[in-house]
């Protein structure tokens, strides 16, 4: 059974809500126990996409217990909710590291909460598996990046519908919510377009806040951006629940997937769950995992995650894809070093494989990105996902982006000679 535990408040009113397959009460010593910790919003704007993470945790937990544990001990899930609150995200990190005593932490969806909790982690010198889609520009000793970055999503997905396959687009709305992701990935995806002789003219740039809920302006925009004469597509890096209102108010105003295709970096099964899919058919979805994917993993996955969760309508999506292969990454490094101290399971983690739900391998390289394949997916009206362009190969995560200039002369390794997250790559 599982090992969990949530933690209510600043510190106190820690509850024991189950216990695992070694028959273990709350009174085992703390030498005893493997402690995980999840730090995910269950309540707030983000609860949408993220609680689905803690259940996915959850049941990996679950499922360690149920074959023995790890090293040979009980393994327990630390349940906090950092409640989409950007701040309050690395106060619940410290409280899970320093007060809980976890062995390592699985967490945080946008990367305002990544970029809140990293000085603590970093602090503390814990490890922080991060499974969301980013922005890069960013590697840490501390965190590994199962999600993808922008050469494993954004940029593959534009390349796509650059070509004639994809539309054979001209003009770019770059839609996101206003913070760092969508800013520095369409920072990325400016110099990427440029690159190809885009005309600046022929990009719309928008930001809304969290949780926006008034669209009816924005999307009338862009149904004029996109009638003035050339092909155009909506790039989206809308997070969290303004999502719904936004592909609401395309249904609303008519704007069909055949004339101005949407392409979602952070909408998935998951959220499109809550929506009435039908007037969404045909537009896309970028990311390295889809739920309608044949595969033997895939099948066993959704089986086992249906059971746990006790509702054959739960989806699967990219994320928790990330958050499986992180989990199955960690528990096979503690294995391999024997201990989860967390410089012994860093070193073990570099090379680690785990077979992805895509019928592929993931493996983690020494900028502590993942290999993935990219899958570009068109909407269904039953609100999954069909693949219809794939790397025929998986890609390596890039840390640093070749369309930035001051960082396409970076690079990430964190293993002897270089041991750095930023370092100017070597001239040879």
């Amino acid at each position: 059974m599982l090992g969990l535990r949530k933690v209510a408040g600043a510190i106190t009113g820690a509850a024991m809500l189950a216990t695992s397959a070694f028959g273990l009460g709350s009174a085992q010593a703390a030498d005893d126990v493997i402690k995980v910790g999840v730090l995910h919003s269950l309540s707030g704007t983000m609860a949408i996409s993220e609680t689905t993470l803690k259940d996915a945790v959850l049941m990996m937990v679950d499922d360690l217990n149920k074959n023995g544990g790890l090293l040979g001990k009980k393994v327990e899930a630390v349940v906090v909710d950092p409640a989409s609150d950007w701040p309050l995200f690395a106060e619940k990190a410290r409280e899970l590291i320093e007060v809980e005593k976890v062995d390592v932490v699985f967490g945080c969806w946008t990367s305002v909460s990544r970029k809140s909790v990293l000085p603590v982690f970093e602090e503390l010198n814990s490890m922080l598996f991060y499974p969301v889609q980013y922005e890069g520009e960013e590697s840490s000793r501390n965190v590994f990046y199962t999600g993808a970055a922008p050469n494993q999503q954004a940029i593959p997905a534009v390349e796509y519908l650059m070509s004639e396959e994809g539309g054979n687009v001209k003009r770019w709305v770059l839609a996101g919510t206003d913070y760092v992701y969508p800013r520095t990935t369409n920072k990325i995806l400016e110099a990427f377009l440029k690159s190809k002789g885009v005309a600046e003219e022929d990009i719309m740039i928008n930001y809304t806040p969290f949780g926006h809920s008034d669209w009816q302006t924005i999307v009338s925009d862009i149904k004029k951006f996109g009638s003035e004469g050339k092909k155009t597509a909506v790039v989206s890096t809308i997070n969290g629940d303004a999502n719904v209102p936004f592909y609401k108010e395309l249904g609303n105003q008519g704007i069909d997937a055949a004339d101005i295709p949407v392409v979602a970096f952070s909408v998935g099964e998951e959220e499109l769950a809550g929506l009435d899919t039908a007037p969404l058919v045909g537009h896309l979805a970028a990311w390295n995992y889809f739920m309608s994917v044949e595969s033997e993993e895939n099948d066993a996955f959704i089986k086992q995650w249906k059971a746990f969760i006790g509702d054959d309508k739960r989806v699967t999506n990219d994320p928790m894809e990330a958050t499986y292969i992180g989990f199955k990454m960690w528990t096979q490094a503690v294995k391999q070093a024997g201990t989860t101290n967390v410089d012994a399971v860093r070193q073990a983690m570099y090379g680690q494989k785990v077979k992805n739900l895509t019928g592929g391998t993931a493996v983690m390289n020494t900028n502590h990105h993942l290999s993935k394949p990219v899958l570009i997916g068109e909407i269904q009206d039953d609100g999954q996902i069909e693949t219809v362009w794939r790397t025929e190969d998986v890609v390596v995560g890039d840390a640093w982006s070749d369309f930035i200039p001051e960082s396409a002369k970076l690079i990430a390794d964190w293993t002897y000679p270089v041991v750095c997250g930023g370092c100017e790559k070597p001239m040879y």
